[in-house]
């Protein structure tokens, strides 16, 4: 029996069939910020890192990307296939320098504040601190309970209302009415929710009262409108045939909320709650008015001043005492903290959307 002799395979090559291989956007676009990383890195040896100048590598690795791309791809995929590339790099440059300012904000925020990213920083408080040393585990968990008890009182008032709006309302003029306070509400200045709250605490405790309970509901004052128009709209994209469904089976309308309509626009509704809190964790004016400030840790909520990380940076950087520097070095540390608790807030609420949302396979 004769074997015929097996020829080996051809190898496959990308230039010769007038296509870039895959993946060569995402290396042209990666060397192009080396290169400029490593430009601006050679110019920036004799100054400070806070001075290196992340933007402008960003852009620049952006713009000399776009370039690379056009000629690159002309010389491999003709003059059509390399104007699309050149101009999806275009939107691509376009949508990177929108984020020029958040990639500015954390760089500085992280080069400044990473020297008092420490263990002293998170297990110590500011009290009988005057110069080095000291932490914000006060101004922390001030934050943590604070911004606890607005979502508390902010997210079944919003959601509840929410449900109104979109389940009963039916266009009445109640809910219209609504509808034109809580956009009032969404524009209302931070000082504003603040004194309200201080007013309304005033006339039950009298002058003078400060507590961290006040200003959950300063925040919460801010957070409403927004959990109400972010799970209103979540609401209103639930497919009516769902309901329809239900009712068909008997389903009353109230279960057919809680086991239908709430159950499909869970993770929309938990990405605006998640914006609602970002909205107010960082509100320094209205907790100076009502949580105030202080040097040591509170654990009650309901008596005495709280240290919020916000009132810690502002307070770190107004009032910097006998050593300037230290003060400084907490209050970057102060708003790195809350970036980051901002960011595993974010997390988190991605993590329950994509475990709660409804399973669409089989």
């Amino acid at each position: 029996m004769s074997t015929a002799s097996v020829a080996p395979a051809a190898k496959v090559n990308h230039y010769a069939n007038g296509r870039l291989p895959r993946g060569t956007s995402w290396l042209l676009l990666i060397g192009s910020w080396l290169v400029m990383g490593v430009v601006f890195w050679i110019l920036n040896l004799e100054q400070p890192v806070e001075n290196y100048n992340v933007v402008a590598v960003a852009f620049l690795g952006a713009v000399l990307y776009a370039i690379l791309i056009l000629v690159v791809a002309s010389l491999v995929e003709g003059r059509r296939n390399a104007m699309d590339r050149f101009i999806t790099a275009v939107v691509s440059a376009a949508f990177i320098v929108a984020l020029l300012p958040l990639i500015s904000l954390l760089f500085t925020v992280l080069v400044n504040g990473i020297s008092r990213f420490d263990f002293t920083f998170f297990s110590e408080t500011m009290r009988n601190v005057v110069g080095e040393g000291g932490g914000a585990l006060h101004a922390i968990v001030g934050t943590l309970m604070i911004t606890l008890a607005a979502t508390i009182i902010s997210v079944p008032i919003g959601l509840m209302t929410s449900i109104y709006l979109v389940e009963y309302g039916n266009s009445s003029k109640l809910a219209r009415g609504i509808t034109f306070f809580v956009d009032v509400m969404t524009g209302i200045p931070s000082i504003v929710a603040g004194l309200f709250a201080y007013a309304v605490f005033v006339i039950f405790f009298g002058a003078g009262y400060s507590s961290g309970i006040e200003g959950a509901v300063a925040l919460s004052v801010l957070m409403i409108p927004v959990v109400v128009r972010s799970s209103e709209e979540m609401l209103r994209l639930v497919p009516n045939e769902l309901r329809e469904a239900s009712y068909a089976l008997g389903v009353p309308k109230w279960l057919t909320i809680v086991k239908v309509v709430l159950p499909t626009s869970i993770a929309g509704i938990t990405t605006g709650v998640m914006l609602a809190i970002a909205r107010v964790i960082g509100e320094t004016a209205p907790l100076l008015l009502t949580a105030g400030y202080t040097q040591s840790l509170n654990w009650n909520i309901w008596d005495g001043n709280m240290m919020t990380l916000p009132v810690f940076v502002y307070n770190q950087y107004a009032n910097q005492g006998t050593n300037p520097d230290a003060a400084l070095s907490r209050a970057w540390a102060g708003a790195l903290t809350l970036i980051l608790i901002v960011m595993v807030l974010n997390l988190v609420a991605r993590l329950v959307a994509k475990f709660f949302a409804p399973k669409t396979g089989r």
